[in-house]
């Protein structure tokens, strides 16, 4: 009996090696020796040399070749994450995994980022297009090589062969992620529906006066003064927001969301401050953190293509990075280019039928209704409308025809001078985004491109009338766009935070569009404690900063807090010796994260919904004793409530012994997969998890998520670029170059990203480590 018992075993053993290796050998991509192409591939021999943290090498003769390659590394490592983001850009989840993406697909298809792209590619040079058909043919020459992704083995499906229009849209996508201000337009309208215009000051505090704004006027230049009105704004039913706040929720399924400090950083310090005498640029992108991760390492080399930095999936460019000559970074703007108009009842609209098949189940017919303003986005267009029968269409500047981002983006690789740099920008559409420059002549600078809109007279903060009373007037003339040349103090800092000064003549957005300085004001406060000599030692702990300036902010207010119960007391007692610091073993860090979510609830009750306020409302509330302290209590009240509950919160998740409550116990980077991060058996083998330092609105941004006390947002990638020696330059991402979570380099960058150390951003052999060859011929 035993006997047999160990037979069955050691045979079930070698049945899970067998089944392990299988997979593992039916999903791994070739990544030495040769490959043979069909004729048309490659016009000559393209080496892809991935280093020892696997991140391509691309050598090519001519930058046809060298984006072909590109295409085909990024299918080798990424076909789940490519085939995902495009079925997410035409709202064709519910084809492969059912109808638990149904309303997904109809949020997406009621948009119409599809069409969108298609709508975009005509638009573009012919130089992008050749580019862009050079890395179409080289996603479906890998595609060809016999090796699937273990998802698609998984889901018992094939994708189909890639096009040139997948290349465009997810930066549709990307733009939805950063751009606009819808879910402010929502969210206000419903913060009015209960407290009326002055609430919102309560929910969405104005940014502070004398907080820094990314140029000064004297960069600016600039004198007059602009001018803001609110204006009439609609009215919109209980059921109306219900279902506009319907899109929301199925855009946070898929990850695109405004989240308080969710944020980017960039920076780029001139010769005058560095120990060099040359400019360091620096950036670190904070967006959703995914398994696999959003962006993949890349170092491309043709004939005139000469650039490395961060790719995405899917698209034929460096997006953030360097060249030989020009280093370029990227934070969002935010501007206000999204606008809600409730359409009258005779509104002239078109329709058109969307088709979604749904794995399992019949098609799904779903009506989609246009203004000429553009979808009717509640209730996932005409077929489920409110009880009042409102139509809300949406009008925003990505979804109209003639986008040439991706003009701007392939651009900016070839750019070697500041005219350069700017003169691509004039193509750049959506999202904007915060540009800082620098090269190795010395100079630098910064622009927000971008198609915003101009209005007269309303500052597009709520839904208005869509009867033609609040129309957009044109956009804001590139010329006139915030930028600077060479800034005297030799300082650009962007975290989000206000662009310009109140003397800039034009409208970018209301006073509330922008994040709360805390980060910005870290970073300034770091670069100018050392006016001179700054290395990138120096710029490296500024990226890594954990240090709460919310903490320093509101520690008045908090350590006057009389406490309710034992425990409320010897949490109280920690935090009186904190120095602000969040991490991983700090337990002043897990009370104080945990207490600010608490207070963070604090209008809950006055808006009989769950909207939360942010650090910068919380601090308002505190110091003027607000409106959501209650009208039968005082703040204080509410700081007794508020820390007692924080704490019997950690009790339950963490036990009764405050001292045990150390940060990196509960607050964990949660790295999930888009479809099997609930998923348990198979979680467990693509989600990744691991201890993070960083909290809300700190520089290395990690703010805890309000239910799960996870992070699931942060530096996607950061890079420290050093014009003096372009190769002395660092980079690293989230978690690691392949999407196979079989294999090595599926998260061996995260052990570092945590730890705040980096890869070498370099284009020389040498610093590569062990290397495979493989070459297309």
């Amino acid at each position: 009996m035993a006997r047999g018992l160990l037979w069955l075993f050691l045979l079930l053993v070698v049945v899970l090696a067998g089944s392990f290796w299988w997979l593992r050998g039916s999903t791994t991509p070739r990544t030495a020796g040769q490959v043979n192409l069909a004729p048309g591939g490659v016009g000559r021999p393209v080496t892809v040399t991935r280093d020892q943290w696997g991140v391509p090498h691309i050598r090519a003769a001519t930058d046809e070749d060298a984006v072909f390659a590109l295409g085909f590394v990024h299918w080798q490592d990424r076909a789940w994450q490519m085939d995902f983001q495009r079925r997410v850009a035409q709202g064709r989840l519910s084809e492969i995994v059912g109808k638990p993406a149904l309303e997904q697909d109809k949020f997406l298809r009621t948009w119409g980022f599809q069409r969108a792209a298609q709508a975009a590619l005509p638009a573009l040079s012919p130089q992008s297009r050749k580019l862009i058909a050079a890395y179409t043919a080289g996603v479906n020459a890998a595609m060809k090589q016999g090796k699937t992704a273990l998802e698609f083995q998984i889901l018992r499906y094939t994708p189909e062969a890639w096009s040139d229009v997948d290349s465009v849209s997810w930066s549709k996508l990307m733009a939805f992620d950063l751009g606009g201000n819808y879910e402010a337009e929502v969210t206000g309208a419903a913060v009015v529906k209960q407290l009326g215009r002055p609430g919102l000051d309560e929910v969405f505090p104005p940014y502070p006066q004398g907080a820094p704004t990314i140029l000064s006027a004297d960069e600016l230049g600039k004198t007059a003064q602009a001018q803001q009105n609110g204006g009439e704004v609609a009215q919109l039913e209980k059921d109306t927001i219900g279902e506009l706040q319907a899109n929301l929720q199925a855009a946070r399924v898929l990850g695109m969301q405004s989240v308080p400090g969710k944020g980017s950083n960039d920076w780029v310090i001139g010769g005058s401050r560095t120990a060099s005498g040359k400019p360091i640029l620096a950036d670190d992108p904070h967006l959703s953190l995914t398994s696999p991760m959003l962006w993949y390492l890349a170092d491309i080399q043709g004939d005139r293509l000469k650039a490395i930095g961060a790719s995405i999936p899917g698209l034929p460019a460096i997006v953030i990075g360097r060249n030989e000559r020009v280093a370029w970074g990227v934070t969002n703007v935010n501007p206000d280019v999204q606008d809600l108009y409730l359409e009258p009842d005779n509104a002239t609209l078109t329709t058109r039928t969307e088709i979604i098949k749904v794995k399992g189940e019949a098609e799904v017919k779903l009506t989609v209704q246009e203004s000429v303003h553009g979808p009717i986005i509640n209730g996932h267009g005409a077929g489920r409308l409110g009880a009042g029968g409102q139509k809300v269409a949406l009008k925003w500047t990505a979804l109209q025809p003639g986008d040439t981002t991706m003009d701007a983006f392939l651009g900016l690789n070839y750019a070697a001078n500041w005219q350069d740099f700017t003169t691509v920008l004039k193509h750049y559409v959506a999202p904007s985004q915060n540009f800082v420059y620098a090269d190795v002549d010395g100079n630098t600078g910064y622009y927000a491109p971008g198609r915003i809109p101009t209005r007269d007279g309303w500052d597009g903060s709520l839904p208005v009338p869509g009867d033609g009373s609040r129309e957009w007037t044109g956009f804001i003339p590139f010329a006139e766009l915030p930028h600077t040349f060479n800034p005297a103090d030799g300082l650009v800092v962007t975290a989000n935070n206000k662009v310009v000064p109140d003397s800039y003549p034009f409208n970018l957005g209301n006073n509330r569009n922008w994040a709360e300085p805390y980060r910005a004001q870290r970073i300034t406060q770091l670069l100018e404690a050392k006016p001179s000599g700054l290395t990138v030692e120096d710029v490296k702990k500024v990226q890594l900063d954990t240090h709460s300036l919310v903490w320093d902010e509101l520690k008045p207010f908090l350590l006057g807090t009389k406490p309710d119960g034992e425990a409320s007391g010897k949490a109280l007692d920690l935090l009186k010796n904190w120095d602000g610091n969040i991490t991983v073993n700090s337990v002043p860090a897990t009370i104080f994260e945990m207490w600010l979510l608490k207070l963070q609830e604090m209008g809950r009750d006055e808006l009989k919904d769950k909207i939360d306020i942010n650090s910068l409302a919380v601090k308002n509330q505190l110091a003027n004793n607000g409106e959501f302290c209650g009208p039968d209590q005082t703040c204080q009240d509410d700081l007794s409530r508020t820390l007692k509950a924080a704490v019997d919160d950690l009790t339950t998740r963490l036990g009764a012994e405050v001292n045990g409550w150390e940060y990196g116990k509960l607050h964990q980077v949660a790295s999930n997969h888009r479809i099997f991060a609930d998923v348990k058996p198979l979680a467990r083998i693509f989600n990744h998890t691991a201890p993070t330092p960083g909290g809300t609105n700190t520089v290395n941004v990690a703010r805890p998520d309000h239910d799960t006390f996870r992070q699931t947002h942060g530096p996607s990638y950061r890079q420290i670029i050093d014009l003096s020696d372009m190769n002395k330059s660092v980079y690293v991402g989230s978690l690691g170059q392949s999407g196979n979570p079989l294999l090595l380099h599926a998260a061996d960058q995260q052990a570092k990203w945590i730890a705040g150390e980096y890869l070498p951003m370099s284009t020389d052999e040498k610093d590569w480590g062990k290397t495979s060859v493989l070459t297309l011929k």
